[in-house]
C-alpha cells in the first residue's frame, strides 16, 4: 500500500487525513521496500529532538566551513557514481522510469549540479564589494552569503531522486543544516534515499525523514529556517499555511497548465520530436514542465497531429502499451485520477490519437485530444499525464489571450522560425521560463533560474540559484573612526542641514 494524501484547510490548524490506495502489486515483488524505516513511530516528540539536535550542530559551526561543505558534496558525488544501479533499479519500481531517462534525466543532472557546486563554491562563498558613498566615507562595504540555520526540503515522486539531492546540495553548498522529506508515493526511492544519505553524509546536520502526511505534518510545525517545497500548487498552499505561523520563508516549486505554440513556418518534424520527448519522453507526461496543451492555427492543425501519429509511432510502436520506453503512471488514484478527466463528457469523443488504458498495469497511451471545452476537466487543472490537448486558433495572435487567460504557468514554449513572433512572445508571456524551439531543456542550464510565478511557485534554484535559496544576503559596514563630523551631531542649524543634505545626495557641487 502507498499512502495518498488528502488534506482539508481548517480556520486555526491543519486537519489531515488519510487514504489507502493499491499500488501495482509487482512493484513489491521485484524490489522490497525497507519496512523498518516504517515500524518505528513519527512522533512529535521526534520532530522536536530533531530540530534540538540540528540546531545544536549548526550553532556549533559544524556546517559553515568550506572544508564540511565540500567533504558533504563529494559524499554525494559518491552517491551517485557508486550507486546508479540502485538508484535506476528504484526508479524503476516506483515509475517503470526506462534506465535512459533515470540516468540521464536523474542521476547525470545531479552530477552535474555536484560538480558545478564543488568547482564554484568558493567564488560563491566570497563576500561580493559593494559601493560606498560619500555619506559613509571613509569606508568599505561588502555583502555576506550566511547560511539560514535549519532547513528542510519536501520533495516529489516524479523525479524522486532529482527533486530531492538538488535543493539538498544548494542547502550544503550555503552551509546549513537540512532535513529532506522525500515523497511516499516513490517509497522505493524514498527507502533508498534514506539509506545512502545516513550511510555517506553527516547525520549531525542531515537527515531523511520517511513517511506521509503525518512525519509531514509534525515536520512542519517546527521553526524552520526554510522551507522547500516541489509538488501542486494545492499542498503548496497548505506549506505556506503552516510557514506562515513562524513566519518562515518558502521556495514553493509547483506547476500549470505549460502551454506549446506551433507557428506554421516551423520545421514540423523537428517540432514534434522535441514535442514528445518533453511530453512522453519525461516520465510520460508526469512532470512539473511538461507540455499540457497546444495551441496552433485551424488550417495546420491537422498537419500536427499526422505528424505526431507517424513519430508516436516510430518511438512507442504501434502498440505503445507494449513500449518498455515509457513510464506507468505512478499509482492506482492518479491513473483514476486521468481516466476521469479523459472519460469526462465532451472529451472523450475529442480523441484522435491513444486514449488506450489499463488499470492493472497502470498504463495509459500517448493520447492527442483536438479542440476539448474549455471548461473542462483536462483544461481546468493541470494534467500531470500522457494526455495532450491542441486546442486549434484562428490566427496565431490568439494564442497571447487564451495564455494571459489562465493561471501563470511553470514553462511557456513556442516553435517558430519567426524572429519578431520569438521576441513578442519572450517579452510578453508571463511564465517560469520560457522556451523557444524546444521542451524542457532550460531546466539544464546551471546558469538560468529555474522556478515559476504567480501560481506556478515562488522562488528559484540550479547552479548558484541554489546557493542563494538557501543563504541570506548581509550588508556588512566597515566604517573608520577617522574623519568624524560634527555636521551630524546636535545641535543642529541652516549650515548642518544643507551640508547634510548635499551629502547624503553625493552633490559634490554643492558640498
Amino acid at each position: 500500500l502507498s499512502w495518498d494524501s488528502q488534506l482539508n484547510i481548517c480556520s486555526d490548524s491543519l486537519s489531515l487525513s488519510l487514504s489507502l490506495s493499491p499500488v501495482n502489486p509487482g512493484c513489491f515483488l521485484r524490489k522490497r521496500v525497507r519496512l523498518s524505516a516504517m515500524a518505528k513511530v513519527f512522533e512529535a516528540a521526534d520532530a522536536s529532538n530533531l530540530m534540538t539536535e540540528l540546531r545544536m550542530s549548526f550553532d556549533a559551526g559544524v556546517t559553515r566551513g568550506y572544508e564540511w561543505r565540500v567533504s558533504q558534496l563529494k559524499k554525494l558525488l559518491v552517491i551517485c557514481d557508486n550507486h546508479e544501479p540502485e538508484i535506476v533499479s528504484a526508479l524503476h519500481d516506483d515509475l517503470g522510469k526506462p534506465e535512459l531517462e533515470s540516468s540521464v534525466y536523474e542521476v547525470a543532472l545531479l552530477r552535474n549540479s555536484i560538480k558545478l557546486a564543488l568547482k564554484q563554491l568558493k567564488n560563491w562563498m566570497a563576500p561580493d564589494k559593494a559601493k560606498t558613498s560619500l555619506t559613509t566615507f571613509p569606508a568599505s562595504a561588502e555583502i555576506v552569503s550566511e547560511p539560514l540555520g535549519v532547513v528542510l526540503v519536501i520533495s516529489a515522486w516524479n523525479y524522486p531522486f532529482l527533486l530531492s539531492i538538488d535543493p539538498v546540495i544548494g542547502a550544503i553548498s550555503a552551509g546549513n543544516a537540512v532535513v529532506l522529506k522525500p515523497s511516499e508515493l516513490a517509497p522505493a526511492s524514498s527507502s533508498l534515499l534514506a539509506k545512502l544519505l545516513e550511510q555517506y553524509l553527516d547525520p549531525s546536520a542531515v537527515r531523511v525523514i520517511e513517511g506521509a502526511v503525518t512525519e509531514t505534518t509534525l515536520l512542519l510545525e517546527q521553526k524552520w529556517d526554510k522551507i522547500f517545497y516541489t509538488g501542486s500548487s494545492k499542498i503548496g498552499r497548505i506549506i505556506m499555511m503552516a510557514a506562515a505561523k513562524h513566519l518562515i520563508p518558502v521556495v514553493l516549486e509547483l506547476g500549470g497548465k505549460s502551454p506549446v505554440v506551433i507557428d506554421s513556418d516551423t520545421n514540423l518534424k523537428i517540432t514534434v520530436k522535441r514535442i514528445i520527448a518533453g511530453k512522453w519522453g519525461c516520465n510520460n507526461g508526469q512532470a512539473c514542465i511538461s507540455p499540457d496543451y497546444i495551441l496552433t492555427t485551424k488550417e495546420y492543425a491537422p498537419k500536427v497531429i499526422d505528424a505526431m501519429k507517424q513519430e508516436l509511432e516510430a518511438f512507442y510502436g504501434k502498440n505503445p502499451m507494449e513500449s518498455k520506453d515509457m513510464s506507468r503512471i505512478v499509482n492506482s488514484n492518479h491513473f483514476d485520477r486521468l481516466s476521469k478527466i479523459l472519460e469526462e463528457k465532451e472529451v472523450s469523443d475529442k480523441i484522435v490519437y491513444g486514449g488506450q488504458k489499463n488499470r492493472d498495469n497502470l498504463k495509459i497511451a500517448p493520447t492527442i485530444l483536438l479542440d476539448v471545452p474549455l471548461d473542462s476537466l483536462i483544461m481546468s487543472e493541470e494534467i500531470f499525464g500522457p494526455l495532450l490537448p491542441i486546442l486549434t486558433l484562428n490566427n496565431l495572435e490568439e494564442c497571447f489571450d487564451v495564455i494571459r487567460s489562465r493561471p501563470k504557468p511553470l514553462a511557456a514554449y513556442l516553435f517558430t522560425q519567426n524572429q519578431k513572433l520569438k521576441e513578442r512572445f519572450a517579452m510578453t508571456v508571463s511564465a517560469g521560463g520560457i522556451v523557444v524551439n524546444d521542451i524542457a531543456v532550460h531546466l539544464s542550464l546551471p546558469t538560468l533560474p529555474f522556478g515559476g510565478v504567480g501560481e506556478s511557485g515562488m522562488g528559484s534554484y540550479h547552479g548558484k540559484f541554489s546557493f542563494d535559496a538557501f543563504s541570506h544576503k548581509k550588508a556588512v559596514l566597515y566604517k573608520s573612526f577617522i574623519g568624524d563630523a560634527a555636521i551630524r551631531y546636535p545641535p543642529y542649524s541652516r549650515g548642518k542641514l544643507r551640508l547634510l543634505k548635499a551629502l547624503v545626495n553625493s552633490n559634490l557641487v554643492e558640498i
